[in-house]
């Protein structure tokens, strides 16, 4: 087929694609952000769903795209999902680290890896259309391409659940101290458990959006009838951390024992500010070795050619005469 043809056509199909993925967003952002102004003014109507753990409004028109997606998504993901019930269990825990709660989630993320895995070597195939230089090569090497394409595409979706994953655990590692300051604080001053939490996750909402997320999902489960014990556990396991386990163990034994609250949370707070310097120390003490391989690749020789150089063109010089 005639290049000349096939490039208007493609970049019509890109910027068609590019249009309509905008769009789409665009109304996502718009729903979403009317939901948020609804919650902070206390909007009646409200509707937490259970399963999924985000907030929805009656009547509310839904993403068809993504809604679409994620059915296409989940027919791949149910035929290529794994047969061990532990991998399975794995990538829903991390998967509900990052925010993802609904059942479907696992599904729809092993849609994603086979659609990866076969989008790549397609687009592939389309840019050979586009690059004569690619006909030139062997067809086994061709082959062997299209192979490394597509484990690309099906380990890639991998690949970005644990960044994801271990983004938001130190987000939430890093801003828990100073959350939990605010909660003796707050409790001190006289406000019960789940009051303070709750005034806690709207004061950190700018400087840590993943605490006040889940800070704010917990309320949102004592609301709908679940019990304080049923929630603390609910926090524990979308977090994924030792430290939040520990505050959740010890808030749950201070609830059923009757002692007192604010002195479990100064206790647990000097722990973890104390953990969280012990650990600044270990990241200090390793920095020199982790310096160790920089200064010997790249800055030592950097430096020895700035220092020697005109040493050697001096040399160079003498000995040949000039």
């Amino acid at each position: 087929m005639n290049s000349a043809i096939l490039i208007p056509i493609g970049v019509f199909t890109i910027a068609l694609f590019s249009i309509v993925i905008i769009f789409f967003l665009t109304r996502s952002m718009v729903a979403h952000r009317s939901i948020v102004e609804r919650l902070k003014q206390g909007g009646h109507g409200a509707v937490v769903s259970e399963n999924i753990g985000t907030v929805s409004a009656p009547g509310q028109p839904r993403n068809r795209l993504k809604h679409y997606f994620a059915s296409i998504a989940k027919t791949f993901g149910n035929i290529a999902k794994p047969k061990s019930e532990d991998d399975l269990s794995r990538i829903q825990k991390n998967l509900l680290n990052i925010g993802y709660k609904s059942p479907n989630a696992a599904m729809v993320y092993f849609g994603i890896k086979v659609f990866c895995a076969i989008t790549l070597p397609v687009c592939l195939f389309f840019l050979k259309l586009f690059i004569p230089a690619i006909h030139y090569i062997h067809p086994v090497f061709t082959l062997g391409l299209y192979m490394v394409m597509a484990l690309i595409g099906l380990y890639l979706p991998g690949i970005w659940l644990r960044v994801r994953t271990a983004g938001r655990k130190e987000q939430i590692l890093r801003g828990f101290p100073d959350a939990l300051d605010m909660l003796v604080v707050c409790v001190e001053a006289g406000m019960g458990l789940d009051a303070a939490i709750d005034r806690v996750g709207e004061e950190v909402n700018l400087s840590n959006a993943a605490i006040s997320e889940e800070f704010k999902l917990y309320n949102r489960e004592l609301r709908v009838g679940k019990t304080r014990r049923e929630a603390l556990k609910n926090l524990a396991r979308r977090t994924g951390l030792e430290d939040v386990n520990s505050l959740v163990t010890l808030l749950m034994q201070t609830d059923k024992f009757g002692t007192s609250i604010a002195q479990a949370l100064r206790t647990h707070s000097d722990f973890m500010r104390t953990h969280r310097f012990q650990m600044a120390e270990e990241k200090a003490a390793k920095l020199a070795l982790k310096l160790l391989f920089p200064l010997l690749f790249f800055i030592f020789p950097c430096l020895f050619i700035a220092i020697l150089s005109p040493g050697f063109i001096q040399l160079y010089r003498m000995s040949s005469g000039h």
